[in-house]
């Protein structure tokens, strides 16, 4: 035996320590199967609704790229664009103003509905993969995720039982408001935080009530006063600050209408509850600045530039007048559920906005829930705030049928309000749906507590009820390809990264198309004009889009009519000072375009012969 051979003495400790490992191994798997085995039916109601999700927007996959969501085409293309200009902030280039659309003037990110949260924290998929992917995967995953966020705040806030949480979780999650919302508006639709500032202001109110108690000896039920838990003030300000912030950076929208149906809650909760009211109060309300302070260090200079930063608005720029919830809408079933009717559509101003479609049997059961579960504080407090945003979706003017009534609604109170005026009215209904299926938790999981017909009764009344309103897939459409000129980067050949290519036709509000070319680009390099919120009404007011230039609006009209006009020396010089104006390095127009060959010797005529390069026609000024 070789003298270089190690005994066993030597050998023992490396063999010692691989021994010590085999368990420590073992019983992290162990506990992990063990949680499994612990959640497994809470982890089988989180697959459903991810489940669920996919089927309902299967229709994007597998090629993302290549589809849309037909009804509304064009916010998926303004959001594909959000989401590439967000990705930047991992390349280190980003910036609340950004210069990538609106050549020379850029846009506010902020004043737009730019989910910039989701877009950085998602910056690797568009990077890698394309925007498109990750607007498909956010639009399952914020209806999943939204229902799951309420699943366990039923289950762990309310204790309800799981059947009770999973029928009201899913309202929340895919009711008709939500799914009508994922045509394309991502920043509705992201709502799974809500849950979570539910159950933070929650924590917070149990924690300051001085009142609480806990027991000392069970067996003769002897319990001592403890006192406002300062500790939990502090935490679940401090996570409610948290949380606001992030959920300003995702959708302020949604931020709005929870923070009005809370104050609602709020209100009647105090006035139901007079001695917790008195109690409490005066904790509660320290935590609350508390958290308030925090969100505004935060929050500050974002909402500054927001609102008086450089091209921020503050004002809205939508009607109320226009955007109110018709009143007959409430008991019709919305033409994206399984029971719907396409005529139901007249009701409302677009489909994705079929905010108030819950239905009479709905509407019934819900009240009839409410009734049965009696003076409760939640319930009560549930109700009014259901009431509240129910007609202040009706708007300023009460429509019934798509007829003006001339009754005046609750929300001419809130009309011309800072911040409420830009809200539109009939997105008050969305916050109904987690309000009335708060209600139906509550009734159906003392049902299956209890004995008799109600254990039975109640839950296939709500089933009954909810059935009706089970989505239907979303409708989807092909969509033309990019030209090989921007997905083969053989844009580079045309303008440098971060200078501006102008594509023809320009962008438009109604016809935003071209921003694709900069989103499968990475937002590498910036466009003219575009489809945005800025300054452009009137005494600079918000606007949609902005001015078009001459050359921009001649290049339109050729690509809608399709004539070949006679250009002049004037329209010579403008098309110079357009170019210069957008500080563009080059035209570019692929040979796909509309009305390519008129648009191609209107363009000859501006600014000379053509360069060929793949599948597109450049031009360098």
């Amino acid at each position: 035996m070789s003298s270089a051979a190690p005994t066993a003495p030597d050998a023992a400790p490396e063999q010692a320590l691989r021994l010590a490992d085999r368990p420590t191994r073992r019983s992290r798997t162990t506990r992990v199967l063990a949680a499994i085995g612990r959640h497994r039916a809470d982890l089988a109601v989180a697959l459903f609704f991810a489940l669920l999700a996919g089927w309902l927007t299967h229709g994007l996959w597998p090629d993302p790229g290549s589809r849309t969501l037909a009804l509304n085409p064009a916010d998926q293309t303004l959001y594909e664009w959000f989401l590439a200009v967000d990705a930047r902030a991992l390349l280190g280039d980003f910036n609340l103003l950004t210069d990538r659309l609106n050549a020379p003037d850029g846009v506010n990110l902020m004043t737009n509905t730019t989910v910039i949260a989701l877009g950085v924290a998602l910056s690797p998929i568009t990077l890698l993969l394309g925007a498109p992917v990750t607007f498909a995967l956010l639009a399952a995953a914020n209806l999943a995720g939204t229902a799951v966020a309420w699943y366990l705040l039923f289950t762990r806030t309310l204790r309800a039982r799981r059947l009770a949480a999973g029928l009201g979780a899913g309202l929340c999650g895919f009711g008709p408001g939500m799914i009508s919302q994922t045509n394309s508006h991502l920043h509705m639709t992201a709502q799974w935080l809500v849950p979570v500032i539910v159950w933070l202001v929650v924590r917070l109110l149990r924690a300051a009530d001085p009142e609480r108690v806990r027991p000392v000896d069970p067996a003769d039920g002897t319990t001592v006063v403890l006192g406002p838990d300062r500790r939990r003030l502090v935490s679940s300000a401090v996570g409610l600050a948290a949380a606001v912030t992030a959920q300003v950076f995702i959708g302020e929208e949604v931020l709005f209408l929870a923070t009005i149906t809370l104050l609602v809650m709020a209100v009647t909760y105090a006035a139901v509850d007079r001695d917790l009211a008195r109690r409490a109060l005066p904790a509660f309300a320290g935590g609350m600045a508390l958290a308030a302070g925090l969100a505004l260090l935060a929050l500050g200079y974002p909402l500054w530039f927001q609102f008086a930063g450089p091209q921020g608005v503050a004002d809205g720029m939508f009607s109320p007048h226009y955007f109110s919830a018709d009143l007959r809408s409430w008991w019709t079933v919305s033409p994206l559920s399984v029971a719907g009717s396409d005529d139901a559509a007249r009701l409302t101003t677009g489909p994705a906005e079929y905010n108030t479609f819950l239905g009479w049997p709905l509407l019934l059961v819900t009240a009839a829930c409410a009734v049965w579960l009696g003076r409760r504080r939640l319930v009560v407090a549930c109700g009014v705030a259901g009431l509240v945003m129910g007609v202040l979706s009706l708007g300023p003017s009460v429509v019934l049928s798509g007829t003006r009534t001339g009754v005046p609604g609750p929300y001419v109170l809130l009309s011309g309000l800072p911040v409420v005026d830009g809200a539109l009215p009939m997105r008050f209904a969305l916050a109904v749906l987690p309000l009335a299926a708060t209600l139906l938790v509550l009734a159906v999981d003392r049902a299956l507590r209890g004995t008799g017909r109600a254990r039975r009764l109640v839950p296939a009344a709500v089933c009954a009820a909810l059935l009706p309103l089970f989505p239907a897939p979303l409708p989807t459409a092909e969509r033309p390809p990019l030209p090989e000129f921007i997905t083969g980067g053989h844009w580079r050949e045309c303008v440098q990264p971060g200078g501006v290519l102008v594509p023809v036709p320009l962008p438009t509000p109604k016809e935003p198309w071209p921003m694709r070319w900069a989103a499968a680009a990475d937002a590498a390099f910036a466009t003219p004009e575009g489809f945005f919120i800025g300054p452009y009404g009137r005494g600079g007011g918000a606007a949609m889009g902005t001015f078009q230039q001459p050359t921009s609006a001649l290049l339109t009209e050729v690509a809608r009519r399709g004539d070949l006009p006679v250009i002049g020396d004037e329209q010579r010089r403008q098309a110079a000072r357009d170019a210069d104006f957008w500080g563009a390095s080059c035209v570019a127009l692929a040979a796909d375009a509309p009305h390519v060959d008129s648009l191609r010797g209107t363009l000859e005529q501006l600014y000379g012969p053509s360069t060929r390069i793949a599948d597109a026609w450049i031009w360098r000024v």
